[in-house]
């Protein structure tokens, strides 16, 4: 094999990206070897499985039941009440967390268990797992290669239509579909003004506002049409916009729509999103395609396949209970309720009896027949603790054994319930630091934190911000009976370079100020609070001032070099402590410890 092949292979093996902990899902539901093929096939019924690790009392895998191997059994006669333990062992294939999903797709099972040196069972990965793999990496190769000649055989193809203006609104390109449709040829098109082609057009006015439209309609020769239109941006200031002709001929789809709707006359605007009735969330419905929110909307699909207790983290404001909720919308128990219990609110002396209920004179004051504790009234379904970080240490000590031994009693009784719950905890505090302190149990710590997610800050996640708006402001003009308002593009972008300390709830409030306040239909920069228009730190400033907290975020315009220097800068004040050197920053400590990766810095 040449040697710049073998290069190439060994670094495809040994790329972070195809390591199989970053695909399998972790912390898998399993059965023990005393219990039966009966409860064994109810579980995998209930909770939709293929395969069942089956682990002894410390965890460790002793074999895997499959529903083939299931199916197999019963149809040869056997009965359901046979001890898993007393069939006969199969040779296991088992996979390490770091092994590469290279290396293993091409082993003949569909679900493969993932264990740590000492046996121990740490997850499963499928055969859907590794797809996903290499989807990702075919995704990132079409990013690299995205050359002007790859672009223009994309766009030619299309069957969507595909129209681009520049900042003028001046066509650029106008592909194939397009042309046919309208029956104006491409080169009749590109350089002239978007209106002179397109009819009853908006591109030009997105070049303007920045906001970006998905899914209205626009009626072009005659037939109403579905369009996208979405800004460009560089360097902070838009460059463009690229209109997309999604279908044509909605008036089918109007009549489904109609039926459903008790043959409402409007015309809907087919794509909005709405809150369903039941307020339920789904990740779908959380707007933003970055790549730090996109990752975590993938680790919480795959927390959601398991019954691990889930850790969300992230500042006050990011949308921890959204993702709690999709979480519990996506995983076995979404048939039950959902219980959201909010840790900072409750007086220390009422906890226990709200979070495990209490008896008919249990004290003074107590309701007659009693009250169901939180967990009660979650039963099988999913309990929130939200502020974890708030809950009293007494309290955290029963919790502790609650979630250890999966029953709990109530205030005033001698008699314990069963607990069948799916926990999720979040906090926007730093639980290990509460731990050195003191302050919260390190041992319900690693208990609560088997899966963690951490919610990336606004201010971490710009490029999703346009988004976000224009979100937020059609919700609150029609919460508001207000008509549709417009932000121009420097209004836009004053929203983009706003730290956001408060994050989404701060910046909904600030729409939410805006819709209320500002008669016209635009809101331009000069409607701005104060606090969103003040001068951002310059770049001089920043050479000035490399610890000042936000620095890291104008060091994107100064490259890869200079984001280096600043955080070794931040580390050298910090004396090596990282947590402070991410206070410095102004960034969190998990992106922190993504950046040191980055720059190879140790």
């Amino acid at each position: 094999m040449p040697q710049a092949v073998s290069e190439k292979n060994h670094e495809l093996h040994s790329d972070e990206l195809f390591h199989v902990k970053n695909w399998m899902t972790p912390s898998p539901y399993s059965i023990q070897p005393g219990q039966t093929l009966r409860e064994a096939s109810k579980m995998m019924v209930q909770l939709r499985l293929d395969s069942l690790p089956v682990v002894d009392e410390t965890n460790r895998l002793v074999g895997m039941i499959t529903s083939r191997k299931l199916l197999n059994y019963f149809a040869q006669g056997n009965q359901g009440d046979v001890l898993i333990g007393s069939i006969p062992k199969a040779n296991l294939a088992a996979v390490r967390p770091d092994d590469s999903i290279l290396d293993v797709f091409s082993l003949p099972y569909d679900q493969l268990p993932v264990m740590d040196g000492d046996g121990k069972l740490l997850g499963i990965l499928t055969t859907r797992d590794i797809l996903d793999g290499f989807s990702k990496y075919i995704y990132k190769l079409k990013q690299q290669h995205n050359s002007d000649g790859a672009l223009g055989a994309i766009l030619e193809s299309a069957y969507e239509g595909i129209a681009v203006v520049d900042e003028n609104g001046i066509l650029q390109e106008f592909n194939e579909a397009y042309s046919r449709f309208t029956g104006i040829k491409r080169e009749d098109a590109i350089g002239r003004h978007v209106t002179e082609v397109i009819d009853n057009t908006h591109l030009h006015e997105t070049v303007k506002t920045g906001i970006p439209e998905r899914g209205v309609l626009q009626n072009i020769q005659g037939h109403d049409m579905v369009v996208h239109r979405i800004p460009i941006w560089k360097e902070g200031r838009i460059v463009g916009a690229i209109g997309m002709l999604i279908f044509e001929g909605v008036t089918e789809v109007y009549k489904i729509y109609e039926k459903l709707q008790g043959n409402q006359t409007a015309k809907p605007d087919l794509f909005t999103k709405k809150k369903e009735s039941d307020s339920r969330i789904t990740l779908d419905q959380i707007i933003g395609t970055s790549e730090g929110i996109t990752e975590v909307k993938r680790l919480a699909r795959k927390a959601a396949r398991t019954a691990a207790t889930v850790l969300v983290t992230g500042e006050s404001g990011t949308g921890k209970e959204m993702f709690a909720k999709s979480i519990h919308h996506l995983s076995p128990y979404s048939t039950g309720p959902f219980i959201s219990v909010n840790c900072g609110a409750i007086p220390e002396h009422l906890f226990e009896s709200e979070l495990f209920g209490y008896e008919e004179g249990a004290f003074t004051g107590a309701k007659k027949g009693g009250k169901p504790g939180k967990f009660e009234l979650a039963d099988n379904g999913t309990i929130f603790l939200d502020e974890i970080g708030e809950m009293p240490l007494v309290m955290q000590t029963k919790l502790l054994r609650v979630l250890q031994e999966k029953e709990a009693e109530r205030v005033g009784s001698v008699k314990k319930y069963q607990i069948n719950v799916r926990v999720i905890a979040a906090t926007n505090r730093d639980l290990k630091q509460m731990i050195e302190a003191g302050d919260f149990r390190e041992d319900l710590y690693y208990r609560l934190n088997i899966i963690q997610l951490h919610i990336p800050p606004l201010r971490e996640r710009k490029k999703d911000i346009p988004a976000l708006l224009i979100h937020y402001l059609r919700e609150i003009c029609e919460r508001y009976k207000t008509p549709g308002k417009l932000f121009t593009s420097e209004a836009v972008n004053a929203f983009v370079q706003h730290p956001w300390r408060g994050n989404i709830r701060e910046m909904v409030n600030t729409v939410e100020q805006l819709v209320t306040l500002v008669d016209g239909k635009v809101i331009d920069y000069h409607h701005l609070p104060d606090s969103l228009k003040r001068a951002e730190p310059s770049i001089k400033k920043v050479k000035e001032a490399p610890s000042a907290a936000g620095s890291i975020e104008e060091a994107k315009f100064l490259g890869n070099q200079r984001e280096s220097e600043l955080i070794l800068d931040a580390l050298r004040k910090a004396g090596g402590n990282k947590s402070k050197a991410a206070d410095l920053l102004g960034i969190h400590r998990t992106t922190l410890y993504q950046k040191l990766r980055k720059h190879g810095i140790s």
